[in-house]
């Protein structure tokens, strides 16, 4: 009967201290929830449904759209409790359920191939991604054999000194579960000490039944890492960059200062282009093949195409096709268009006008 999501995004996120709900946070430059949605459509999930909460739902259904289902978390229950929520719309619906956090957009679609795998091949009633420590807040132990097989998953919350200090294995906050079982373990997740619905709970009652549970490590221990405060929101973005960063290189885009460059993750970089430092590439950038952009420029939501050049100057909702150049200290504001072979110099500024191919403005004057 194939796969199905979940995406727990209900939290309340207070640590955040925003009045923007946190999984409507971006990581360079895509909301939270949006990795997880996107991860789950990649995975092959045939519905994508999101936990919201009654404060939270309406921004992020005008964020996310018609593009995926809702079921509301009427109280802060807990986790286990946010995906009871979705018995109404998925109990009966497939025979495995995909269950992500809004707040862990680090999850790669690796990982979560080799957690359906591993699902797959121990025929599993519940299985858990996990990472060696990585040192973040918040994470449960996992209490595995050298098999793989769980015996249950201790909540830092609920852990006091348990933990030790010792080399550990901690929950990726990532789950697959048998579609037939999971419903029914559902209804017998204890109250936990905070009063919560723990999901991680059902690793314990799986367990004791003799079901199948099981752990799959994921690719990076990274992708444990969660969002719950500013501090780890700037953590997961440093880590997020850096992949975005080397998936360019790795395609063929040079950067002489990978550091100093900012590339989101919807900009679009052609093969054999430069990026000089001090640069940024936000929205849905797209900039084609052999151009030289930079330094100290910032391009947002616009298009460059072929053996382009853009030397410290600003573009936003523009467009300029190939063989072109603009700067320094040029501003192509929305509504601007260059045609091929145009030519701007220092200091202009072009707003809701076309360039017709091969005009040049060598400088404002």
């Amino acid at each position: 009967m194939g796969l199905v999501g979940v995406v727990m995004a209900a939290g309340e996120g207070r640590r955040m201290r925003s009045r923007i709900p946190k999984p409507l946070h971006r990581v360079c430059g895509r909301e939270m929830a949006r990795y997880p949605v996107e991860l789950l459509k990649a995975a092959g999930a045939s519905r994508v449904v999101v936990v919201v909460s009654p404060g939270n739902g309406d921004a992020i259904r005008a964020a996310l759209g018609d593009s995926v289902e809702y079921a509301v978390q009427g109280r802060p229950d807990g986790t286990a409790g946010a995906v009871a929520c979705c018995a109404r719309l998925l109990k009966g619906a497939a025979d495995r359920v995909l269950v992500l956090g809004g707040d862990s957009p680090l999850v790669s679609a690796e990982s979560a191939a080799r957690l359906l795998e591993v699902h797959r091949a121990r025929s599993a009633q519940m299985t858990v991604l996990t990472a060696p420590d990585v040192g973040a807040e918040g994470l449960g132990r996992v209490l595995a054999g050298d098999d793989g097989r769980i015996r249950g998953i201790v909540e830092a919350a609920d852990a006091g000194g348990m933990l030790g200090d010792g080399a550990a294995t901690v929950n990726a906050g990532v789950y697959c579960f048998d579609g037939g079982w999971l419903w029914g373990a559902l209804e017998r997740a204890p109250v936990s000490a905070s009063g919560e619905l723990y999901l991680t709970a059902l690793a314990a009652i799986g367990a004791a039944d003799g079901a199948g549970v099981f752990a799959a490590a994921a690719v990076d221990a990274a992708e444990a890492f969660g969002v719950n405060d500013r501090r780890q929101l700037a953590m997961v973005e440093e880590v997020m960059r850096h992949r975005i960063r080397e998936r360019w290189l790795l395609e063929g885009v040079t950067m002489m200062d990978p550091a100093s460059v900012y590339i989101e993750a919807d900009a679009v970089v052609g093969m054999d282009t430069v990026i000089l430092p001090n640069t940024m590439l936000l929205g849905r950038t797209s900039v084609g093949e052999s151009c030289e952009i930079g330094p100290n420029t910032v391009i947002r939501d616009s298009a460059v195409g072929n053996y382009c050049r853009v030397t410290a100057s600003a573009l936003e909702g523009a467009v300029m096709e190939s063989h072109t150049d603009i700067g320094p200290f040029s501003h192509l504001r929305p509504g601007a268009y260059l045609e091929s072979g145009v030519h701007l110099g220092n200091y202009v500024e072009v707003k809701e006008s076309r360039f017709k191919a091969g005009a040049v403005m060598g400088h404002f004057g």
